[in-house]
């Protein structure tokens, strides 16, 4: 990524697609940097993406725009584009690390039941078939084999596994923006006949903006109508800390 304050580029790299369509957490992961480089020194505390147009590999153009800068919070928007057409709006909240916190706390949930990683299956791009994408060569996930077993016919639209970078890249609140993206539709585990399913909007809320280790992730769809769908993600680290919720919305296509 290069460029200045309110005015970046960026080049979207091969291989980080689905079906020929760069992948969306890919993109709001660059709009986020984009963001934080101009917050001087705050994290990611959540962001929106609401998705105009498909993107593809090459150089995109990024505009910044603070919105607010408070004492604590900053509230910036950033705008994809290439040529007249816009991609992606990505709006960020950050926050300074050393603002005062409130210790209270309350804990609804916990972790998927997972496989240990090295118990579970590895996920690679297929040489000759479009699932699973390209995109998973750029990651590693690795699916509960029981998972594997009723991908496209379960009664459960539940989609889990294991999330890092492969070559030991380190996390970053960037990267859980592209875990939120990374896993099948937990709609493909179900029995419905769902084709493409493009997002519309994406919502990301990062409980901490540096973890380490492994990712585990589970991600469930409740309602299907309308030609709508939701998906609510949960992203935990291996200590089974809270690391991040997600909410997307998405079309299903005949």
């Amino acid at each position: 990524m290069t460029g200045g304050p309110g005015r970046w580029s960026a080049n979207l790299e091969e291989g980080w697609d689905i079906f020929g369509v760069t992948n969306g957490g890919y993109l709001m992961s660059i709009a986020t940097r984009a963001m934080e480089a101009e917050t001087i020194g705050r994290q990611l505390i959540s962001t929106v993406g609401s998705f105009m147009n498909p993107a593809n590999p090459g150089v995109v153009d990024i505009r910044v725009e603070v919105l607010k800068r408070g004492r604590s919070l900053s509230t910036l928007r950033a705008t994809l584009s290439r040529g007249d057409r816009d991609l992606v709006f990505v709006t960020g909240v950050y926050a300074d690390p050393d603002r005062p916190i409130n210790e209270a706390t309350l804990n609804g949930g916990t972790p998927p039941d997972l496989p240990a990683p090295q118990d579970c299956i590895l996920t690679e791009p297929a040489t000759d078939a479009p699932i699973p994408p390209p995109f998973t060569g750029k990651v590693e996930l690795r699916i509960p084999p029981e998972d594997a077993e009723t991908f496209g016919a379960g009664a459960k639209p539940r989609s889990r596994g294991w999330f890092r970078l492969r070559d030991g890249e380190g996390l970053s609140a960037h990267a859980v923006v592209l875990a939120t993206d990374s896993f099948p539709p937990a709609i493909f585990y179900s029995d419905l006949t769902v084709g493409w399913t493009p997002t519309v909007d994406l919502t990301i809320q990062i409980r901490d903006p540096s973890p380490s280790g492994w990712l585990a992730c589970q991600y469930a769809t409740r309602f299907v109508s309308g030609g709508m769908m939701e998906e609510d993600g949960e992203i935990w680290d291996e200590s089974g800390n809270l690391v991040a919720l997600s909410r997307q919305l998405a079309l299903v296509s005949r």
